[in-house]
């Protein structure tokens, strides 16, 4: 994932920056190591071992957001690597016997950077059981395969009102919109006693394919109730649900859907209606939803 590493690319700077100057600073106080007097053991060792901190530092960014248990991680590997890098340079440059601090560069970076990922491990593996617990209630939800209908097949009313509680409460602590519209079939009945209802199967499973292509990737559709469909807009104002909620209907009047028997056009409609949550739970969302509906529909009766 380069979109993530490129999010870090301050904290690679400033390592490798780092480790550069710490050269600079051996190469300027001290002398090179003649290659007949280097130690290969102790240089594959010192050097294999800061080269493998590198790396994981670098999969660490690759695979994490920023964060404050990413920076706890990065940074306590960023120590432990600096440490064994100037170790190494103790291999290839001899230093003399007045410069002391050296020994600071090397020692003092390594417990920082060790208490520093302990810490980090710590809050990470909080994280993991929040994760793990989520999952755990998303795939509790897919399992009951009751809460999906047989014939659209779409998620049904106690599913849509259990993922619409985890909404708000999602949506509570991001501070993000959330909205619903409602798509209710007009004169739907009328429709099932002409034709019957396998017809009327057949046109539920048509719409549920036109809304389903007229959504968003994060929507969620469900069928409520008979002709009824409800859609769980995430991060989505008034203003932006109306306007769905209007294309949803003239997609629906525009459906050149054909009964099988006689392939007679059937000239289909459908009253929608769009609320944004105002801090109430799912019942009550839903409830203002099924009355904004309702006076949809008696509009839409008198101007008729």
């Amino acid at each position: 994932m380069p979109s993530l590493l490129s999010h870090h690319h301050v904290k690679l700077f400033a390592v490798l920056l780092a480790a550069n100057l710490a050269l600079l600073l051996y190469l300027a106080a001290g002398d090179p190591i003649a290659p007949h007097d280097w130690v290969l053991l102790d240089i594959l060792g010192e050097g294999g071992a800061a080269l493998l901190a590198l790396a994981w530092l670098g999969l660490l960014l690759k695979s994490r957001p920023a964060g404050r248990v990413t920076n706890l991680l990065s940074l306590g590997l960023s120590c432990v690597f600096f440490s064994l890098w100037v170790d190494c340079l103790d291999e290839f440059i001899q230093l003399p016997a007045a410069v002391h601090w050296d020994h600071w560069l090397e020692s003092a970076p390594m417990p920082v950077g060790l208490l520093l990922l302990t810490y980090g491990l710590y809050h990470w593996h909080h994280e993991q059981l929040a994760i793990s617990a989520q999952m755990e209630k998303r795939e509790r939800l897919f399992r009951e395969h009751l809460l999906f209908d047989k014939l659209t097949p779409l998620a049904g009313a106690d599913y849509l009102r259990r993922q619409l509680q985890l909404s708000l409460e999602e949506s509570r602590r991001e501070r993000q919109p959330l909205s619903l519209i409602a798509v209710d079939l007009d004169d739907f009945d009328a429709l099932n006693q002409r034709f019957g209802h396998a017809e009327g199967d057949e046109v539920l499973q048509a719409v549920t394919q036109l809304l389903l292509l007229n959504l968003r990737r994060q929507d969620l559709l469900c069928r409520l109730a008979g002709d009824r469909f409800v859609i769980l807009l995430p991060n989505t104002g008034e203003s932006q649900a109306r306007q769905l909620a209007k294309e949803m209907a003239l997609a629906v009047e525009h459906l050149a859907h054909k009964t099988r028997q006689h392939g007679e056009r059937l000239q289909l409609k459908a009253s929608v209606a769009s609320t944004m949550a105002l801090g109430e739970n799912a019942e009550q969302l839903l409830r203002r939803l099924n009355l904004a509906l309702a006076h949809a529909k008696q509009t839409l009766a008198l101007s008729a």
